[in-house]
């Protein structure tokens, strides 16, 4: 992590709400602990919400000897700005508990406004966290990911306290899904946002060992791979 430019950090106690039957921190509520962070982030500068941020791509790590976030401890989060591209921009966030390194993040998001169209990168964002971000340029370009023949599905239920603000399902309860199969931390994990799956869809989980897909009518909306915690 660079020490350039700005850096946000918040605390947050870690809650029963976002654990686990083990006391492990759920993936959803990293999920939600970065959106939050990131919004408090775009606050703390007085930005405006002209548009909000929709996750593209999110990957998460176990910190090499680290250990996962547990239920009472206080977790950390610094957040910054890891690259920008035309109508996109990275959002790095690191989880510390004890001042430990535990968990590192990187999300890709895209603003929209409020009829959720992409909006291109604003100078002032570059003026804000171009320091940060040291002119490394990332791409909004992800893989297509289509389930193996002989893949497991079964229907994955939305609730409408799923729904955001943009009728979307919201990125952290995407995260569920990846519950529904780990059993528990994982040592990496990265879920890939190819399409909005809205509350109207009829949803289908679909995985094999280490990968997951939301299908809806044949449509991959979702895919993810993740290695669980030994």
């Amino acid at each position: 992590m660079t020490n350039e430019g700005r850096h946000f950090s918040k605390q947050r106690p870690i809650r029963i709400s976002d654990c686990g039957p083990d006391g492990h921190l759920r993936l959803d509520g990293v999920a939600r602990y970065l959106q939050d962070v990131g919004t408090d982030d775009w606050d703390d500068v007085g930005s405006g919400s002209s548009f909000v941020w929709v996750a593209r791509r999110t990957a998460l790590r176990l910190a090499p000897g680290g250990r996962w976030p547990r239920l009472g401890e206080v977790a950390q989060l610094i957040t910054w700005c890891g690259g920008t591209g035309a109508a996109w921009a990275e959002r790095r966030t690191n989880v510390l508990v004890d001042d430990k390194l535990r968990v590192e993040t990187a999300s890709l998001w895209v603003p929209v406004n409020a009829a959720g169209q992409p909006q291109r990168i604003p100078q002032s964002f570059i003026d804000l966290y171009g320091i940060a971000a040291q002119g490394r340029k990332v791409s909004a370009r992800v893989s297509r990911s289509v389930p193996p023949d002989g893949a497991t599905s079964r229907p994955w239920a939305l609730r409408r306290s799923d729904i955001d603000v943009i009728d979307h399902v919201n990125n952290a309860a995407i995260w569920q899904a990846v519950n529904e199969i780990v059993d528990g931390p994982v040592e990496y994990a990265v879920l890939t946002f190819h399409g909005a799956v809205l509350e109207s869809d009829d949803v289908s989980l679909v995985s094999v060992p280490g990968q997951m897909w939301l299908v809806v009518s044949g449509d991959v909306r979702v895919s993810g791979e993740f290695t669980p915690a030994r």
